[in-house]
């Protein structure tokens, strides 16, 4: 058992002054969200124990994507359960919502209880956790309480403060897991038969499926103290390429364990059927029937007094296939081994675009006062290398920033590792649509660590990634403007282009009608476009203020939301600096 006897003492002090509980009356928490973005995951993060959004405005359709641009969906929800025996008997369980019970961890409403970031080197002044060194290269920070806010059904707080980290790292084998920690502290009752619980209903398979969520495995694995949940193969979802398990990395050394699985219908609501699941001590068997995968790994006993502080590691973990995600589980155990101190990529270069006709420019070249990833040092590494950077690479793609990547460029140093082709620091890339978004990663990465076997460390494409638009500046006034496609054909898969003509807006992977796109291009700075059927009824107007791009999208969609039918429409164009307007038509085939 690991209990740190009033440690945390700074980062708990906040909580427990005599005020403290006047935050059980606050009601507008200062929700927060963040997405890991480093690494393969794509995992959102709140400041309220969850896994998936919580009661936060997180506008995406994805909780956990991995690979990052696959479209693969892996939670619909999952978070932190704590259980406990209070001093005066209650059986109580504060926890992150499930399907029958509520959300109750909640931030305050201070400004700085939203989620802190940072990277490796980087120390954070949070108001609790005064000089906090970021140990990954993407460290998320927060805290939450079961007592912050009112008007949660049957909920009894357990009155805990729990601040949480989330490691995520770049880089080959360490980008495909992310690392948890929870420090949980009682702040008013002394607690007995403390259980912790990690709650998961997994979801695997593609974010558009309509059945992705019923056909998956459970499993759990013993020596890793882990609960798998893996999709199985055919079904609309298709094949997925990850499963997805939830590790307990600290404490190992828990007297109890349980890991059972249940129908919808089946699962616990009430407190002391959660807490009966937490502390069962009952290891369901591996099913290998497709079910939803409801998933409750518990741990415990422990005991705590008020300001005592259980730290808690767990580990979610993918892979690319089950055997993968077995071997990162393994080797997890090497990184705690090492307090997740080990050789780290160099800082990320400075990407500079510029664009003209057809073309994009891109340069890197490091900059006085700068951040130069040439020069940085690395402290956990087993050679005696003082200066590990190896080389800078380039990637480009036509989908998004997430990728999929194309290496465009691959330039290291020359020193009898790599390829020795040199270092360059501008690239052009000619031969582009005008108009269109490219999307262009720059990353620099360091020499392998022989001494202790440790692979080359990259930093990540699209914590780097420029979206960039070619073309040419806006015209002096109107006189050569024109709308692309003409004429528009509903009957051509544009979405299919590549680069694709039309994209789902968002992180939404389907084209839906909204995504239809004609170009008004060669405009002027500030001009006002309208829109008429053949008839003379307006139809739509659209106003133009860039002084950089000369172009504005239209969406077939009228004033009032309706899409356009097929005809031929009118379209005039009025430069507001002086007047001039230019007319002109276009035809819509669907």
């Amino acid at each position: 058992m690991r209990v740190l006897r009033r440690s945390l003492a700074v980062a708990c002090s906040l909580f427990l002054m005599p005020g403290a509980l006047v935050f059980a009356q606050f009601v507008d928490a200062n929700l927060d969200y963040r997405v890991t973005s480093v690494g393969k995951i794509r995992q959102v993060i709140t400041n309220m124990g969850t896994m998936d959004k919580g009661r936060t405005r997180y506008p995406g359709l994805i909780n956990a994507e991995f690979p990052p641009g696959s479209d693969e969906e892996h939670l619909f929800q999952g978070g932190i359960w704590v259980g406990a025996i209070t001093a005066t008997g209650d059986t109580l369980v504060s926890q992150t919502e499930a399907h029958f019970t509520p959300h109750e961890f909640y931030p305050t409403r201070n400004g700085w209880d939203s989620i802190w970031t940072g990277s490796k080197g980087d120390t954070l002044q949070i108001p609790y956790w005064p000089n906090y060194e970021c140990i990954s290269d993407q460290d998320f920070v927060c805290r939450y309480s079961d007592y912050n806010v009112l008007n949660v059904d049957n909920h009894t707080p357990l009155y805990l403060d729990i601040t949480q980290t989330v490691y995520s790292w770049s880089s080959g084998q360490l980008s495909e897991f992310l690392l948890y920690k929870y420090y949980i502290t009682p702040t008013k009752n002394p607690l007995s038969n403390v259980y912790i619980a990690f709650w998961m209903h997994s979801s695997i398979g593609s974010i558009a499926a309509s059945d992705n969520f019923i056909d998956e495995y459970t499993r759990y694995y013993r020596d890793h103290k882990m609960a798998v949940a893996e999709d199985s193969p055919g079904g609309t979802d298709g094949a997925a390429v990850s499963p997805i398990g939830f590790a307990v990395m600290e404490p190992t050394d828990a007297a109890s364990w349980s890991f059972n699985y249940y129908e919808h219908e089946e699962l616990p609501g009430k407190d002391p059927e959660c807490y009966a699941a937490m502390a069962s001590g009952h290891i369901m068997p591996d099913r290998i029937e497709r079910a939803r995968a409801h998933i409750i790994l518990g741990f415990g006993p422990f005991s705590l007094n008020v300001g005592d502080t259980l730290k808690v590691e767990m580990a979610e973990i993918f892979g690319m296939g089950l055997p993968k995600l077995i071997k990162n589980a393994e080797y997890l155990k090497f990184l705690k081994s090492k307090n997740f101190r080990v050789p780290a990529p160099p800082p990320k270069p400075q990407l500079r675009v510029a664009t003209t006709n057809h073309e994009v420019s891109l340069d890197w070249t490091p900059q006085p006062g700068g951040v130069n990833p040439e020069l940085y040092t690395d402290p956990n590494r087993g050679d005696t290398i003082s200066r590990p950077f190896e080389g800078y690479r380039l990637y480009k793609s036509t989908k998004g920033p997430d990728g999929p990547w194309t290496l465009l460029a691959d330039y290291d140093v020359i020193n009898d590792e790599g390829h020795n082709a040199g270092l360059e620091y501008t690239f052009r890339d000619h031969g582009l649509l005008n108009n269109i978004e490219y999307y262009y990663g720059l990353t620099s990465y360091s020499r392998a660590d022989n001494v202790i076997n440790f692979p080359s460390q990259e930093t990540s494409i699209a914590a780097n990634a420029a979206t960039v638009v070619p073309g040419t500046s806006p015209p002096a006034t109107v006189g050569e403007v024109a709308v692309v496609p003409n004429p528009y054909r509903g009957d051509v898969a544009y979405n299919s282009y590549n680069p694709p003509w039309e994209r789902p807006a968002g992180n939404r992977p389907w084209w839906m009608e909204q995504d239809r796109r004609i170009q008004f291009i060669n405009l002027p700075s500030y001009c006002q476009i309208k829109i008429y059927t053949l008839a003379g009824d307006l139809v739509s107007t659209l106003n133009h203020e860039d002084p950089e791009r000369g172009y504005e999208d239209w969406n077939l969609t009228s004033s009032i939301g309706q899409a356009i039918a097929s005809g031929i429409y009118l379209f005039s164009v009025e430069d507001l600096n002086n007047g001039n307007v230019q007319v002109g038509k276009f035809v819509i085939i669907k």
